[in-house]
């Protein structure tokens, strides 16, 4: 009799260790750690952090974790609530080459945990590398994010509402029988329709971060407790497979575990924008650069996408996931600087309308043939005396395909973000991470603002 699915990744999270971890994927992980700590520490001042720190500090519990950026420390679900939402309040922080940004659900539970566990940074970031896995692998599983999006009307993040309770049950050294049941608990628990992304002020988007994380470390919390769920939520008659799954998607989630790393695809950001936004951004600056073009002389911007980013990042309400926004913000202002966001002050200067208005979003036929999932762009800048210059990027920087992010491109994009903070003690903090006898000698340095 085949064994369930379920308790098949069961089986192997509750087997993982550091010392099974190639050391490339230590690497990339205590980069991506370093980065979503980072992203949560500098989210909390934006609105979704505000109000989730306001929220969580109301609420009863024991201090098992810390609300980074802040002295408060809350129960760990509430801990994973505040620090998921606020690491995803200004989109500055990571993705992944499979969609979404699990890392603002996925560290910030498996932290929260850590602390009320008292854990090593070794056994944090095993727990890491094995949330991406088992949270990547679900979302392949389902189709991937778009398929999840277009077949189910779903933000697929909210799968790793799942993984984060694989995550978490690891840092509890539960026996693999609990983790089926923390997995099955999770899933009463999170969920997003995608008309989320029709809201204004990126509260809600972040929140829904802050919820998977939530949701995760409460089902692990209550397995252990013992409470239960079905045995094999994954595979069960109207299980997570027969509801959003795709044809193999058993064999998706167990295929290449311990041997491919999911952290691997993890992506940086060093624009506070939408993913799609990047690449139009990086290409417009490029060519400004290049041929010296006054942003007052440009007559029309064209911009040729594959038609599944388009649409994310089409003329959106949100202004920081709407390309036609922040790529006229940046022509105009001469980029994107991380410590300040150029709205709503942009729209005050009378030439930011008309700049706009020249802006048009195409699907790029070569790039929707050659990657219709990817985050390319062709940019094309027509000046008023007809000149005509494109440029191509495939990948935006700190994209996995170009090979991620140095230690000093990190240390570069926070001190430009957070100048206020001591970053050279987070990145040496972070890169000795799996020598640390307790997680909290790193969450301790993301503190109050001073």
């Amino acid at each position: 009799m085949t064994e369930p699915t379920t308790l098949t990744l069961a089986r192997y999270a509750a087997s993982t260790t550091l010392e099974q971890i190639p050391e490339e994927v230590r690497e990339r992980a205590k980069q991506v750690i370093l980065d979503e700590m980072a992203s949560a520490h500098f989210g909390r001042e934006q609105p979704a952090g505000t109000l989730a720190a306001r929220y969580v500090a109301g609420m009863a519990g024991p201090p098992e974790a810390r609300v980074l950026g802040t002295d408060l420390r809350v129960s760990a679900p509430l801990a994973a609530l505040a620090n998921g939402t606020a690491g995803h309040a200004d989109e500055i922080d990571g993705a992944h080459v499979v969609g979404g940004h699990p890392g603002a659900t996925l560290v910030h539970a498996a932290l929260a945990m850590a602390e009320r566990q008292s854990a090593t940074g070794g056994e944090f970031l095993n727990a890491v590398v094995l949330g991406y896995d088992v949270g990547v692998r679900l979302i392949e599983a389902c189709g991937g994010l778009f398929g999840v999006k277009e077949r189910h009307h779903l933000n697929s993040d909210f799968l790793h509402a799942i993984a984060a309770s694989v995550a978490s049950s690891r840092l509890m050294g539960l026996a693999p029988e609990r983790y089926c049941h923390a997995m099955a608990l999770a899933t009463f628990q999170a969920n997003g329709l995608c008309a989320l992304f029709q809201e204004k002020r990126h509260i809600s988007k972040a929140f829904c971060n802050g919820q998977y994380a939530m949701a995760g470390v409460s089902a692990a919390l209550m397995a252990a407790t013992g409470f239960e769920g079905c045995d094999d939520v994954l595979g069960d008659p109207h299980g997570l497979f027969d509801a959003w799954g795709t044809d193999g998607a058993g064999e998706a989630v167990t295929r290449g575990l311990g041997r491919d790393f999911a952290v691997m695809g993890a992506n940086f950001k060093f624009v506070r924008a939408g993913y799609p936004i990047h690449a139009p951004v990086e290409a417009a600056m490029s060519l400004v650069a290049r041929h010296a073009i006054d942003t007052g002389t440009i007559s029309a911007v064209e911009v040729g996408m594959p038609a599944r980013a388009l649409r994310v990042v089409d003329d959106r309400r949100m202004r920081n996931i709407c390309v036609q926004d922040m790529l006229s913000a940046a022509l105009l202002l001469g980029g994107l600087p991380l410590s300040e966001s150029p709205f709503p002050a942009v729209l005050d200067d009378t030439a930011f309308a008309p700049l706009r208005a020249r802006v048009r979003v195409v699907v790029n036929p070569l790039l929707e043939a050659r990657a219709p999932n990817g985050r390319g762009a062709v940019v094309t800048i027509t000046t008023r005396d007809g000149r005509k210059v494109s440029e191509q990027v495939d990948h935006p920087r700190g994209h996995s395909a170009r090979g991620g992010v140095s230690w000093d491109e990190l240390a570069v994009k926070w001190r430009d973000a957070a100048p206020e903070q001591d970053v050279d003690s987070w990145i040496v903090a972070s890169r000795k991470l799996g020598d640390l006898e307790h997680v909290g000698r790193l969450s301790n340095l993301f503190t109050n603002q001073p």
